[in-house]
């Protein structure tokens, strides 16, 4: 794995640090407090690290060993330099990110150190337990009465009798969570038996399947008698974001804790001040403590127990998540709640993309495609699948049904109309698809429903195979630029229907936006003065001119592509103009124009984000997201839908398993994710839709070490339950068990 993690045990009796054991890794008494440190590299093959630590509570833990840890943790920061994020994790509330040090889950034992408990030895076997398993993607174990009266029908039983693990199945739980379950069971046989327990599997449903595993479970539990208890409703995550995120200054000047609400959400990055600590609240689903790097040793030491103090005065739950860090150390979710966040010393990237006006200007460099295979990453960042040379098939909707355009007007896009783009190209001599959706924002209801309907038929054409993905009128992504080869024209209004007479508009304004024709598109904006900025080119037609307006601050490479798209709308002289001729000129009669846009602050690039995953589903019966932490391939689950948010352009990858329900509740999911982001995001923001098998390198590329291979050779549930063998001939006795 990418991390090193080293767990310390604060002992009740000494309040002493103690290393644990790597083996016991992922098993906590709930005695104890512990503390973990986890050290991960930012970007594969590189120096550049973050740490976090995480001090985990028990929930029989006493108050002296949990000031015990909070000091620890203090100290530990101190010794790091400061630069760690810390986390407050409570049982049974643990967040994503710790949950994902332990893919196999976490196991709750009863006890403590203290209590004469130890942590786990390898090859001892004398040992008779029943673990309640619950989650599918973050599992928890926790140690019940060894008795039937700890079942219900709807979760999973691991019945641990030392030599042997016999996992009983609820009738009502599902395929993932079974799954999940097995993994568990072999990584308590792997890692605390020296793998030389056996596993054996029941399905609660059906029992008699299974009649020499019952009897050993008969002869430990007894003769179950009644009904098992009906299924415990899994805990509900945090599925819909708190948009209410409140920031508030922290100060001891007066020599009282002071706290006051300096904004609310969309919060922005000058609002922090080295010189002093703030709390993030997001609305009490968790809390952040940001400590400025001139702050006083005393606040920035105090941190902790402040963001504590803050939530009993606030009378949160004591199991309110809370994390701690110093300017410079940010975690991605704090800095995902801010509209705009830049890194100190960043620097202009290839193609990035930088706010000016309304349309974002970008400084684009002409792809190597053989760059792409080669770092799939650059691929995933700059959104390109490959050097736009495959082969383009355009068809508009009209009276709710797909028309053919001619291929002469390939890349003319008119607002009241709604289009849809199947690009063909080849990977590994294999072809793949991608059908993009254009949506006009004068388009009818109608016509955008029906280019949906389409879609999916055309989608069934290729059974399945496209990746699908949602394009917003100016919102195009740079590979749908590119495919079109500088002659991506956007009209405001009317149609391209045959036989359709639009409109008059008189003179048309055309923001001209590209340095080569993979990067360059024609806006139509509003024919007024207010439209230009300097940075750009535009273009005046009128019924008998078209005028070139050339910005200072536009480069040759732009002007030229100017005039290309010139050509392309008319075939008459062009006239090239350096000064203004939109809008009323300064006389005594009239006032002087606004000048045009072009404040420094419009060329400030849009923030770098780490991406994040969910996790969509209703397995347990309501259509839950879940976030998963660092993430990797292993993942994406068959069954389920999941989310990637890479900020600029929202994924939804469906699992082959996933169902119908699913399916359709994550489009609205991602719609609604978008709106009520405390960050404020664009609700224009590409969705792309992506089916298991047919993963585009835009995809791929965010995950490290993907594996083209992986679940044609990957087992199933079933394959790897019929590889566990029979564990039939097992003698239990009252204390010991063994093998006979």
């Amino acid at each position: 794995r990418r991390f090193n993690l080293d767990s310390f045990i604060v002992s009740c009796d000494k309040m002493k640090m103690v290393p644990v054991p790597e083996q016991a890794y992922g098993n906590f008494f709930e005695g104890d407090c512990y503390i973990i440190l986890n050290v991960s590299n930012l970007v594969s093959n590189s120096a550049t690290q973050s740490t976090d630590i995480h001090y985990w509570i028990g929930n029989a833990s006493s108050q002296d060993e949990q000031g015990a840890a909070a000091v620890y943790v203090t100290q530990l920061d101190k010794c790091l330099g400061g630069s760690p994020v810390q986390y407050r994790e409570v049982q049974g509330c643990e967040s994503a990110k710790f949950k994902s040090y332990f893919k196999n889950g976490l196991i709750y034992k009863k006890g403590g150190v203290g209590s004469g408990f130890t942590h786990v030895e390898t090859n001892v076997y004398n040992i008779q337990r029943l673990l309640h398993v619950k989650g599918t993607k973050h599992v928890t174990a926790r140690e019940v009465e060894v008795s039937w009266s700890s079942f219900n029908l709807g979760d999973i039983f691991l019945l641990d009798l030392g030599k042997a693990v016999i996992q009983w199945n609820g009738p009502q739980s599902n395929r993932q969570e079974k799954l999940k379950a097995v993994l568990l069971a072999q990584d308590i046989r792997d890692r605390e038996r020296g793998g030389r327990a056996q596993i054996g599997v029941i399905e609660g449903g059906q029992e008699e399947a299974s009649p020499e595993l019952m009897k050993i479970m008969t002869s430990v539990l007894g003769q179950r008698t009644g009904h098992l208890k009906e299924p415990i409703p899994d805990d509900k995550p945090d599925q819909n974001q708190t948009s209410n995120v409140k920031l508030y200054h922290v100060s001891d000047a007066s020599g009282q804790l002071l706290v006051q609400e300096v904004a609310t959400s969309p919060l922005t990055q000058d609002l922090l001040s080295s010189t002093d600590c703030y709390i993030l609240d997001q609305g009490g689903s968790s809390v952040m403590v940001w400590k400025g790097k001139a702050a006083s040793d005393e606040e920035r030491h105090s941190a902790l127990s402040r963001a504590v103090g803050f939530i009993k005065a606030k009378n949160y739950p004591s199991n309110t998540k809370v994390e701690v860090m110093s300017e410079g150390g940010e975690s991605a979710m704090f800095k995902h709640l801010f509209k705009s966040w830049k890194e100190k010393g960043q620097i202009q990237g290839l193609g990035k993309t930088h706010s000016v006006g309304k349309i974002a200007k970008v400084d684009q460099v002409k792809f190597d495609v053989m760059e792409l295979h080669a770092q799939p990453k650059l691929a995933a960042q700059e959104r390109m699948v490959d050097d736009a040379s495959g082969h383009v098939q355009v068809w508009r909707i009209e009276n709710l049904e797909l028309k053919e355009v001619n291929p002469s007007t390939y890349g003319q896009f008119y607002g009241g109309d709604c289009y849809l783009v199947l690009y063909t190209y080849n990977r590994a001599n294999k072809p793949q698809y991608i059908l993009y959706m254009w949506q006009g924002r004068h388009a009818t209801q109608d016509e955008v429903t029906a280019s949906a309907y389409q879609a999916v038929n055309l989608d069934n054409k290729y059974n399945g195979a496209p990746v699908q993905v949602r394009v917003v009128m100016g919102k195009e992504p740079r590979h749908f630029l590119a495919i079109f080869k500088g002659r991506l024209i956007i009209f405001e209004g009317g149609t391209g229907r045959a036989g359709v007479v639009n409109p008059d508009p008189g003179a048309r304004l055309f923001q001209v936006r590209g340095t080569h024709e993979m990067n360059t598109k024609a806006t139509e904006v509003p024919t007024r003065a207010a439209s230009l900025n300097t940075n750009d080119v535009f273009l005046l037609k009128t019924h008998q001119n078209v005028f070139l307006w050339y910005g200072k601050g536009c480069s040759g490479d732009e002007r030229e592509m100017g005039k290309a798209v010139a050509d392309l709308l008319s075939e008459q002289d062009k006239q090239i103009v350096y000064l203004p001729v939109l809008g009323r000129r300064k006389t005594h009669r009239n006032p002087p124009k606004a000048p045009y846009a072009s404040d420094k602050r419009l060329e400030k690039e849009v923030a770098l984000h780490e991406p994040r995953l969910f996790e969509c589903s209703n397995q347990t019966g309501r259509f839950l997201m879940t976030e998963v932490a660092d993430f990797t391939q292993d993942d994406l689950d068959e069954d389920d839908v999941m989310l990637l948010d890479t900020w600029e352009e929202i994924f939804l990858w469906i699992g082959n398993s996933a169902n119908q329900y699913e399916t359709q509740e994550s489009y609205s999911s991602a719609v609604d994710y978008l709106k009520t982001h405390p960050a404020g995001r664009d609700p224009g923001t590409p969705i792309t839709t992506v089916k298991q098998g047919y993963e585009p390198p835009t995809f791929t590329g965010w995950f490290n070490a993907w594996d083209a291979h992986k679940w044609s050779v990957s087992l199933s549930y079933e394959e790897m339950k019929s590889k566990l063998g029979d564990i039939s001939q097992i003698t239990v006795v009252k204390s010991f068990n063994h093998i006979d």
